[in-house]
């Protein structure tokens, strides 16, 4: 059982959501606070059900929140100087919160994105004054991430003053989520089972990590998709995008998860239009993968437990994609029914996952003793 009240010495829920309100007088100000919704029947089974912290109503995304914090903290330690240009690598959701910071804190941004990127991010990116910069020839091994990441050096150093956040491995984007765990203590009270999407490893982490000093025995699932080599699987070229990894981010706290889902873009699609269809809230490709794990959850765990699945964005930037019959044809993505259960695979590195998949056993795909057995070692999960 999770304890129902706050370990010694950290603050009372409700004193943490007043600690998170700010005037709403600046754009900056309209990050955070976002509310929470029950998801029942009929998207789950009768009786069964989860929450949702839709940080879709933020401006722009969750990454709203990271982005101001890694500025904020950058200049603070002199590390961005002021009026320096921001560069970095993204696939859209981060790309907007930068635009908000540098509209700020007065900064230009420049957004390096692959053809992937939707025509509505970039036209929004642009209008919000950031300059974005099209990368045309994937990486021979790291595809589309490492292209961009590439870019984003050669950037660099044209304009030295510049700086780059570095989202997969920037510590303070671990640090900006603690707000939202704090809210989530606030609004729920108590949580026994978290459920996250993992990208750049940096809202699971802040999030699982502060939750679990207020919930020791918190579950914490990570939600992955296939083709992502974060969790220890083969990369291979991936549709759906604000998850996944074809690099491995020092940010994905391995430690915190008790268990990793992958799944696949038609489950993910299938999962989303049945949220905008039954609870008239949805969003893209993280939150139908995130969604279908919960639903799942919500029907195997005690029904007295407390769920709750993070929704990084809203449905707007995915009108074209997720949400559009002929985008949708044209990748085989409609029709697809997901199992009522997922795959388990004992280990990653089992074979090659290809549909919904579960697997308790976490692991580091770059720790030491997996590099030396050419596999991969267990970690807390277990231990627990």
């Amino acid at each position: 059982m999770n304890q129902t009240s706050p370990t010694p010495g950290l603050a009372a829920p409700a004193q943490l959501l007043a600690d998170t309100k700010r005037p709403m007088h600046t754009p900056a100000g309209l990050v955070g606070d976002t509310p929470v919704l029950w998801i029942g029947a009929p998207f789950t089974a009768a009786g069964h059900g989860f929450w949702t912290k839709l940080e879709g109503h933020n401006p722009g995304g969750i990454k709203d929140r990271t982005a101001l914090h890694m500025v904020r903290a950058a200049r603070e330690r002199g590390r961005l100087l002021p009026g320096a240009r921001i560069v970095e690598s993204t696939s859209g959701t981060l790309g907007l919160g930068l635009a908000l910071a540098g509209a700020t804190y007065g900064h230009p941004v420049t957004v390096v994105t692959d053809p992937g990127m939707e025509p509505l991010m970039t036209g929004l990116l642009m209008a919000y004054g950031a300059e974005v910069d099209l990368v045309d020839t994937p990486h021979p091994t790291g595809g589309w991430q490492e292209a961009r990441r590439r870019r984003v050096e050669e950037l660099l150093a044209v304009h030295p003053d510049a700086w780059c956040p570095d989202q997969y491995n920037n510590p303070d984007n671990v640090a900006a989520y603690a707000p939202l765990a704090h809210e989530l203590v606030a609004q729920l009270g108590r949580i026994d089972t978290l459920v996250v999407s993992v990208g750049t490893g940096g809202h699971s982490a802040g999030i699982a990590s502060v939750l679990r000093g207020y919930f020791p025995h918190l579950r914490v699932v990570g939600v992955d998709t296939t083709g992502s080599t974060i969790f220890g699987q083969p990369a291979a070229p991936r549709l759906m995008r604000g998850l996944g990894s074809s690099i491995y981010p020092r940010n994905v706290a391995y430690d915190l998860f008790d268990e990793v889902h992958w799944v696949a873009a038609p489950e993910a699609v299938w999962a989303a239009r049945r949220l905008a269809r039954d609870h008239y809230a949805t969003g893209g490709w993280s939150v139908g993968a995130v969604a279908l794990v919960a639903r799942w959850l919500a029907r195997s765990l005690p029904p007295e437990g407390r769920i709750v699945a993070v929704f990084p964005d809203g449905p707007q930037r995915y009108v074209g994609t997720v949400f559009d019959d002929t985008y949708c044809r044209e990748h085989s993505l409609l029709g697809y029914v997901p199992a009522d259960d997922p795959d388990e695979i004992a280990h990653p590195g089992d074979r090659i996952i290809t549909r919904w998949t579960r697997c308790t056993h976490i692991t580091d795909p770059l720790s030491s003793d997996a590099l030396s057995a050419g596999g991969q070692q267990a970690v807390a999960g277990a231990a627990r």
